[in-house]
């Protein structure tokens, strides 16, 4: 054990001495921790105060007191060593990426976008442990319950980062089976001769938005079964229970392989809802933020969810 701290000590092993003592009451339980003899770690503390010109303790055969400056530097050395640490990880993790990941998406989406990719993703980065939650309720990021969320649409003022995904456009669809009993509807008005199922959220009626001759309207409709997912309505739709309005990739695999059609395209208005990830910025974002982000926005691109820009 080395009992020897020369005169011009590191500062840092300095401020951790004083913090330990302070913390553990004593000169021998501080010695403990740090691999020091109870008088190693007084003459550490001594200099200290030689240098500074101030008692920072007051010993006694029963308690260390710490004096009006000893509390000041306490503060001093307790901040330091803090950004002491987070300095290093902020390092550490740019060597090596690592540690827990919360991820939050949306139902559908997680599933059918961000899931698949997460194989690839943990082979890439073996250090980091994904968390994945699929909600459709949205987390409070900077109140800790993730790190990185996957949101729709318009993005309220926060104090967040956010990152543009994609855009994800909507698409009328039906079956070739249902279309074969029921006929196809050529104008929007049509619907009203079909069985339309809709998302269950709460509004006044079931709408759906069109434009024709360059105005926009909406048109209601009404069906047999309601659902609070995209990819719970496109089943239906693929098993020919009717016609539905849900976000393209919800039924990307279904329109590409036949089992779904597109319908009034020509009088589609065009509504498209902007994909961010969403996440703690600034200088300090962990390694294992940047990189999922980073993952994402490519491979994203390559499924045709991003778009032309990314923030």
């Amino acid at each position: 054990m080395d009992e020897k701290i020369p005169f011009h000590a590191d500062r840092a092993r300095a401020l951790e001495t004083f913090a330990t003592v302070v913390a553990e009451g004593s000169f021998s339980a501080a010695g403990r921790l740090l691999g020091l003899t109870p008088s190693a770690v007084s003459r550490a503390v001594d200099r200290i105060e030689d240098r500074l010109g101030v008692r920072l303790l007051l010993r006694s055969t029963r308690a260390l007191t710490l004096t009006a400056e000893g509390q000041a530097y306490l503060s001093s050395a307790r901040r330091i060593l803090a950004d002491l640490d987070e300095a290093e990880q902020a390092i550490a993790d740019r060597g090596a990426p690592r540690g827990r990941l919360r991820v939050s998406a949306a139902h559908s989406h997680g599933r059918l976008c961000i899931v698949p990719l997460l194989g690839e993703f943990a082979q890439l980065y073996p250090h980091i442990l994904v968390d994945i939650s699929l909600s459709d309720r949205l987390v409070d990021i900077a109140g800790g319950q993730a790190d990185v969320a996957i949101r729709f649409g318009p993005l309220a003022d926060s104090p967040l980062t956010a990152r543009k995904m994609g855009e994800n456009g909507r698409v009328i669809v039906a079956s070739p089976a249902y279309l074969a009993r029921h006929g196809t509807p050529v104008v929007p008005e049509d619907l009203h001769d079909h069985i339309c199922l809709n998302f269950n959220f709460r509004r006044a009626e079931p709408v759906w938005p069109f434009r024709k001759d360059g105005r926009d309207y909406a048109l209601s409709v009404r069906g047999t079964i309601e659902a609070n997912n995209g990819e719970t309505l496109g089943q239906l739709a693929a098993d020919g229970v009717g016609i539905t309005r849900v976000g393209r990739f919800s039924v990307q695999p279904e329109l590409a392989s036949g089992q779904l059609v597109a319908l009034l395209e020509d009088y589609n208005p065009g509504d498209i809802e902007t994909i961010h990830a969403v996440f703690l910025g600034g200088v300090n974002v962990p390694a294992r933020v940047r990189v999922f982000v980073d993952f994402l926005a490519e491979k994203l691109a390559n499924v045709g969810l991003t778009a032309r820009d990314t923030l």
